[in-house]
């Protein structure tokens, strides 16, 4: 039976040592979280980003935008932002509204701001294994789950099943730099069950309920599930089946309570190490 990986145990440490650290200061690090529109999912995330930013003694503030906003008016905003000394942090809430090319809002934060990690300067700057401003939240999250747990990362097979610039490109990079062999796996790839039971460390980030079944885990590997999915009766599970994958695993992230409360906590650290870099 697989031991469970608790990101909630270690989001937890993480937040509670940056709430100490920000006592140390005379200035509190700013977090601005942008929402347009009114997508159930996104409020909830934002609503926990608000909240734990506030637990560890951040200023942290909510811009609620209409749906209708153009783009035009919401890279002002953004500007207005970038341009305000006081806030160190910004943050675009995913998906936008269809009508908002998502990836040119992005482009608009000033790299130094980017909080989430996903500007093309700090990206390029983790693929080519210079320090970026920042780096993505769930990745770096899942990096520091592995660590803790004191997990081998060099020499591994690492297979990320999911090739989204939120979570597989970057996360692909980070393990690359750490001297795994990666293999990223998409909608496109074949054999894919053949290719998951190669991993020493299997990554599931594809939004589809259950999707790696049991036998597609070599014996004795390490499961991340990022996978984050409400069904009818409002149960959340992963993009792993769970009961079957942790009698093969030796480690394996829960849903919920694995990787979600991590990529909050990074992105405190991160909004952390912005408001250092720009005030210290």
């Amino acid at each position: 039976m697989a031991v469970l990986i608790k990101g909630k145990d270690l989001s937890a440490k993480i937040v509670e040592k940056i709430r100490h650290e920000v006592l140390t200061y005379d200035k509190k690090p700013t977090l601005v979280v942008i929402i347009v529109g009114n997508n159930p999912a996104s409020q909830i995330y934002v609503s926990k980003k608000k909240h734990t930013a506030e637990l560890a003694g951040f200023n942290s503030r909510v811009i609620e935008l209409e749906e209708s906003i153009s783009q035009e008016d919401l890279e002002k905003q953004i500007e207005i932002l970038n341009q305000d000394e006081k806030v160190n942090g910004i943050l675009v809430q995913i998906p936008l509204p269809k009508h908002i090319n998502a990836y040119t809002v992005i482009e608009k934060i000033f790299p130094q701001k980017d909080v989430d990690g996903l500007h093309p300067v700090n990206i390029g700057r983790l693929a080519i294994g210079l320090k970026p401003y920042a780096i993505s939240c769930t990745p770096q999250g899942i990096i520091k789950l592995l660590e803790e747990n004191n997990i081998e990362i060099e020499g591994k097979h690492a297979v990320i099943i999911g090739r989204s610039n939120i979570v597989g490109k970057p996360l692909s990079y980070l393990l690359l730099n750490r001297n795994a062999t990666v293999t990223v796996c998409h909608s496109k790839t074949k054999n894919l069950p053949e290719i998951a039971s190669q991993a020493d460390i299997l990554i599931a980030a594809v939004g589809i309920p259950k999707f790696v079944k049991a036998d597609w885990i070599k014996e004795g590997a390490v499961v991340i599930d990022v996978g984050i999915n409400r069904m009818e009766d409002g149960k959340l599970i992963g993009d792993v089946d769970f009961e079957e994958a942790e009698k093969k695993a030796c480690y394996i992230t829960p849903v919920p309570g694995g990787v979600g409360p991590m990529t909050i906590a990074m992105l405190l650290s991160n909004t952390l190490d912005l408001f250092k870099l720009q005030n210290l």
